[in-house]
This record gives C-alpha cells, sequence and structure tokens, in this order.
C-alpha cells in the first residue's frame, strides 16, 4: 500500500542520513507522496554536535523526524573499530531524540538493527526476545547503542508523552549499497568479488566463515516503503520487525549470486573467518498487522536489480555508496 497525499502533502520531515543507501530511497518516496523533505548532509548537520541538531531543528521546524543515520559497516568493520560503532551511534540518537522532545517534533521514527537481538535468538525472531540474552560479539556494540535508543523513546513517552517508533530492519541490500571492501556487508560484498573474478577469469574466490550460517534480506526499496508507511500510520510504543520473513545460508547465497553474476570458478570457504550470529530471520507479523507491510520483492529479483546497478556504476565509483551518517 502507498502512502496517503492527504497526510504527507506539505507535511515537513526531518531525515538524517537521507543522503545514505537507506535514506535516500526513503527520501525519494516521501518527496513523491508530497512531503517537505529536508536531508542534511553531515558537513551541514554533524549528529555528533548537539548545538548543531538545535540550529536544524530550529531553522527547519519539522513535523516528524525520522532517524536513519548511522555509522554501519559488515563483520571487519564492526571487529575494526567496535568503539567508534558505540560511541557515534549511541550519541547520534540520544541527541537527536533530547532535540526532538525539547522542539516538540510531533512524531520521532527511530531505525534500530537486527543486531541488537540475542546471538542465540530462537528463529523466527520476535520482537519479545529483544533482551532476553546479549547480542553476538562481532557486532553487540553497534547493536547496543541503537538498542538504547528504544529505552530512551520508551522512557520519554512515559514521561513527557513523545510519540517515538522504533523500527528492527533486517540486513537490507539493493542498489546505492556501500561496495567499499573496507566497510561493505555481505551481498554487495559477494557481489563485487564475483564480478571481479569474472571479468579477471579467476579460478576461485573466497568467502568468509563456513557458510552454515543463515540471514534474511530486505531489499532496499521495500524498506524504505515499510519506514512511510510506519511513519504514517503506527504510534504504538512496541518495536517492530521490518524484513522479508525468510532466510537463507551463507553458502546459497553466494551460489546464487555466483549464478547471477555468470561466474563459474570454484567458491572457497575460510572457516578462520568468523560467521556472525548462527541465524537471523525475523518475525514480520507485526509489521504486517499494525501498518499494513510485507515485502513484495524476491530474493533473486533483488539479487538482478542490485547487480544489474552495480555493473553499471562500477565504471563511476563515486555512485559505489557512502556512509549513512550524511
Amino acid at each position: 500500500m502507498a502512502p496517503t497525499s492527504t497526510f504527507w502533502s506539505g507535511r515537513r520531515v526531518f531525515v538524517t542520513g537521507g543522503s545514505g543507501f537507506l535514506g535516500s530511497h526513503v527520501v525519494e518516496r516521501l518527496r513523491d507522496a508530497g512531503a517537505w523533505v529536508t536531508a542534511l548532509r553531515r558537513a551541514e548537520c554533524d549528529l555528533l554536535d548537539p548545538a548543531a541538531i538545535d540550529h536544524a531543528l530550529h531553522v527547519h521546524n519539522p513535523d516528524m523526524i525520522v532517524h536513519l543515520a548511522a555509522t554501519v559497516g559488515g563483520i571487519g568493520a564492526n571487529q575494526r573499530e567496535p568503539g567508534r560503532f558505540f560511541y557515534e551511534n549511541i550519541l547520534m540518537g540520544v541527541q537527536l531524540i533530547e532535540a526532538a522532545r525539547r522542539h516538540r517534533v510531533n512524531k520521532t521514527v527511530v531505525l534500530g538493527t537486527v543486531c541488537g537481538y540475542p546471538k542465540h535468538t530462537p528463529v523466527p525472531f520476535h520482537e519479545s526476545e529483544l533482551w532476553n540474552g546479549y547480542p553476538e560479539e562481532t557486532n553487540a556494540p553497534y547493536g547496543v547503542a541503537k538498542k538504547a535508543l528504544l529505552v530512551q523513546l520508551d522512557a520519554y513517552r512515559q514521561q513527557y508523552g513523545m510519540n517515538g517508533v522504533f523500527l528492527i530492519p533486517v540486513n537490507l541490500y539493493g542498489p546505492r549499497d556501500t561496495f567499499d571492501p573496507l566497510r561493505s556487508h555481505v551481498i554487495p560484498a559477494l557481489i563485487r568479488k564475483f564480478v571481479e573474478a569474472r571479468n579477471a577469469d579467476a579460478s576461485s574466490v573466497e568467502v568468509w566463515g563456513t557458510g552454515r550460517a543463515s540471514r534474511e534480506f530486505l531489499y532496499v526499496e521495500d524498506c524504505a516503503r515499510a519506514v512511510v508507511l510506519a511513519a504514517e500510520r503506527y504510534n504504538g510504543d512496541a518495536p517492530v520487525n521490518i524484513g522479508a520473513g525468510a532466510e537463507i545460508t551463507v553458502a546459497d547465497l553466494a551460489t546464487l549470486i555466483a549464478s547471477l553474476c555468470a561466474y563459474s570458478g570454484v567458491l572457497k570457504f575460510d572457516a578462520s573467518r568468523p560467521d556472525g550470529q548462527p541465524r537471523r530471520s525475523l518475525d514480520v507479523s507485526r509489521a504486517e498487522e499494525g501498518f499494513g507491510f510485507r515485502a513484495t520483492t524476491s530474493l533473486r529479483e533483488g539479487l538482478r536489480r542490485t547487480i544489474e546497478w552495480y555493473e553499471q556504476a562500477s565504471a563511476q565509483p563515486a555512485q559505489l555508496g557512502s556512509s549513512t551518517n550524511a
């Protein structure tokens, strides 16, 4: 279901991370629906600086905030910089939510992360399991930092009556993703590896981990639609999973991507590299019941579109993704 033009027409929305991967798709969808969207880059509004946040909210006076900005990366990036991932993500969110309260913003939508779930959560992950254990170690600092924002939203709702909504997206992929090997997640990393290996006629490609871990993936345009629907229709205090409702092993994913990239070499799994969380798949019933969201893009179709975008954009490196803290 598309957002209603009567709801969004003329509504002032402040989107953090609006020039990033997910943010750029959300901004497009909001503007198409008739909203007045402010999406400032980090140089224009550094979310680590509370004075900059105050100034931006005073100038733009939004009716709603959608907080998508994050310092993110794959397993390698999380292992290299756990301190920065914790500090920057918690500080950006805490300061923005406090500023939203003081400026009396009508509604604040915050995106968390599936990395906040406990390492051994029963599959499919239900929102009620969020606090039943510690996250997987390689991305726990990032996951805990984002999950702390749910506590803040709940506390502010209780004390100040603040309308804050917390969404938990599963792993995203799609056009405009980050394909930088130092910061990319599994799908863009594999696409880049297979395309380069195919072009170089390489005999094999290394894949991190055993291949036995499973993941769920959501196409970025589906996630953008979910964010806009939740911003329009959901006002509950309970966190909401945003996903596709299906999982695939990393081995099967790598085989599928290799096939779609027309790479026919050998896949070599490096078991010395971390698998991350053993399984990851979401119960997505609350999103459908709460605001009518259901994913519509199959993994194969989404991968095909992503690979096509990457092949076209690879000749123009500036298009290949940036941090969502923009």
